[in-house]
């Protein structure tokens, strides 16, 4: 086959996948170019701008850092076990988090009724230390809501970062006078750490928008999914827009970052990193 038709063969198939990717792109990207067209300034003053209105805002807010926060306390080292583990608990502990991944978020919320409700003995144990602030339809219920819809997210990406790097790096670095943990946070947390922000930005957005369980566990006090919901049954479509417009804004900024952190990362892993020469 002569030349050209090698490249010309060879460039059909790159065309109709940039089309497949351009029409993909164009269809994912399509609700948010929608909503942008259906809020205008006059609306977002009109539901914004009244006594309360921003409050769902800092209520998701607070609970998310809140449940982030212990996705990363507790998970990482979870994440790390299945990751490195003995190939029977590796597959064990994989089948604990994915198990909350397959269920709907209904179910969870009921299940969670088990947990932190009244309904069970774990509950009542819970609920019996102050059902003011560890029941139902608290803020601690919010927090646990949006911990499980997220934290399978977190977990099953950060454990296929932390599998990905490749240990003879941390042997090194150990041979050359670095204890376990100065290991981990010098050469497996950076190698790793693409992964790990890929899935803080999963987990957060998730949280973020929590509805299913923390329709069924945490109604009150409202987050924004919960505002948004509210909204829409009372007043219809327009006026609860901005405020998934609101979710939108609240819950960007933080993936933006991580994936950031994650670029910067990946274009250090060509890098030697540096390890204490222990002589």
């Amino acid at each position: 086959m002569p030349r050209s038709s090698q490249l010309l063969a060879g460039r059909i198939p790159q065309a109709a996948a940039l089309a497949v990717s351009a029409l993909v792109w164009v269809v994912m990207l399509g609700p948010l170019a929608v909503l942008l067209s259906q809020v205008s300034p006059h609306s977002i003053r009109l539901s914004l701008d009244r006594p309360g209105a921003l409050d769902p805002l800092f209520t998701s807010l607070e609970a998310s850092a809140i449940a982030l926060a212990a996705m990363i306390i507790l998970g990482t080292p979870l994440s790390y076990v299945i990751a490195r583990g003995h190939t029977w608990l590796r597959r064990l502990l994989e089948a604990g988090v994915v198990l909350p991944l397959l269920m709907p978020p209904l179910v969870i919320g009921l299940l969670l009724i088990f947990l932190i409700g009244q309904a069970g003995p774990v509950g009542r144990a819970v609920s019996g230390l102050n059902p003011n602030v560890f029941g139902v339809n608290t803020f601690f219920a919010l927090v646990v809501a949006e911990f499980y819809e997220a934290a399978p997210y977190y977990v099953i990406s950060a454990a296929a970062a932390l599998g990905g790097v490749d240990e003879r790096l941390e042997q090194d670095a150990q041979l050359l006078g670095d204890r376990p943990r100065t290991t981990f946070r010098r050469v497996t947390l950076p190698l790793a750490a693409p992964g790990i922000a890929s899935g803080l930005a999963m987990s957060w957005a998730r949280a973020m928008g929590a509805f299913g369980a923390v329709l069924i566990i945490a109604y009150n006090p409202s987050g924004l999914p919960i505002q948004i919901d509210q909204t829409f049954i009372a007043n219809g479509l327009g006026p609860a827009l901005p405020f998934a417009l609101l979710l939108i804004v609240a819950a960007l900024p933080l993936p933006l970052v991580a994936l950031l952190w994650s670029a910067r990362a990946s274009g250090r892993r060509s890098v030697p990193v540096p390890v204490n020469v222990g002589l």
